[in-house]
Parts: C-alpha cells; sequence; structure tokens
C-alpha cells in the first residue's frame, strides 16, 4: 500500500512538474501584454506534438491571437496591392514568396505592378498567407 501511494506521488510529482509549463489558463486577450505573452508562449510551443496538451494550447492561442489581431488591427487605407506589398514587408517575404504560393512568378510580377488584377484564387491564398482579410483586397483598382 505504501509503495503504491510513493508510486503515485512520483507520478504525480512528474506529472505536476510538467503541467506547470503548461499554461492552462488562457482567456481572451485584452491588452498588449497579454497579447505579447501569448505570442512568447505560442513561439514556445509552436512545434508541439499532434494531440498533446501542448498542442491543444498551440491551437488555443492561435486563435486568441487571431482574434485579438482582428479586433485591434487598423488596416491602411490603400489599394489592395498596396496592401499585399505592406504585409509582404511586414512578414519579410519577397515576390517569389507569393509565387511559390501561387505558382507563378510571371502574374505575380503582373499583378504587384499593377498590370494585371488579382484573381479570386489570389485573393484566398494572399489573404492566408500575408493574414489580410479577403474582404480587404477585393476592392478595385486601377490597372496601369
Amino acid at each position: 500500500m505504501i509503495q503504491l501511494m510513493l508510486q503515485q506521488c512520483k507520478h504525480f510529482s512528474v506529472h505536476y512538474s510538467f503541467m506547470k509549463k503548461i499554461k492552462l489558463n488562457w482567456f481572451l486577450i485584452d491588452t498588449e501584454q497579454e497579447y505579447e505573452n501569448a505570442l512568447a508562449r505560442y513561439q514556445e510551443i509552436k512545434y508541439a506534438i499532434q494531440n498533446s496538451n501542448e498542442h491543444k494550447e498551440k491551437l488555443l492561442l492561435a486563435h486568441l491571437i487571431s482574434e485579438y489581431e482582428e479586433k485591434t488591427s487598423e488596416l491602411p487605407q490603400v489599394d489592395p496591392v498596396e496592401l499585399i506589398k505592406i504585409r509582404m514587408e511586414d512578414f519579410g517575404y519577397k515576390p517569389i514568396d507569393l509565387a511559390n504560393e501561387y505558382g507563378d512568378k510571371g502574374t505575380i510580377s503582373k499583378v504587384l505592378n499593377y498590370k494585371q488584377a488579382l484573381s479570386l484564387t489570389m485573393i484566398r491564398k494572399f489573404s492566408k498567407l500575408l493574414h489580410i482579410p479577403a474582404d480587404a483586397l477585393i476592392s478595385e483598382y486601377e490597372l496601369r
């Protein structure tokens, strides 16, 4: 009986020290400090093993961070191509990165130089890649 209790205590101790590393009490992000803390924690666990507690925490953080960014971010009043260029700069992307996502370097060049309009497929892919709401990319703009 005592040996079983010792095993349980030992298991609890290991489990407790593991659980201390995982912050399970995340709530809606309301402040810039909470946002920074969530980003830092996400970076720590972004490669968590699927179906682990850390993986579940990562998914929750991604949702909370995204929600906070949508709530607090204001997009500049610029045309869709300029918005894409701004976000490319924010993420350190080059036109080749967009081409890798879309699949055609020439078309990306034409779009970024206002020679060709964005297609629906581009809007979907760039919205996801650059974290831009799709509705910000559908507004009309002049080709040159």
